[in-house]
């Protein structure tokens, strides 16, 4: 099982969200990861020597696999005003 791909559950070891649990979603480079975490469910990219990667691994493609491993209120869609 190789360490960096999509699916795997890291920490964040540095940075806004140092601590949270993160998950990566694709792989884009030797050296860098497109990650999603908690505190910023938002994807963007990442460093792999800011993750500490745990042994871990989730489907990163079903989403509501992702926001219950991160802890994420699934989002409810906006109403619309009239």
């Amino acid at each position: 099982m190789p360490l960096i791909e999509a699916g795997r559950v890291c920490v964040k070891k540095f940075g806004r969200d140092a601590g949270a649990k993160a998950v990566v979603t694709s792989v884009l480079d030797a050296n860098t990861v497109m990650i999603m975490t908690a505190e910023r469910p938002k994807e963007r990219k990442c460093n792999i020597k800011h993750l500490e990667f745990l042994n871990e691994k989730i489907d990163a493609n079903d989403k509501s696999m992702v926001e219950k491993t991160l802890e994420i209120e699934p989002q409810q869609p906006k109403s619309k005003k009239a």
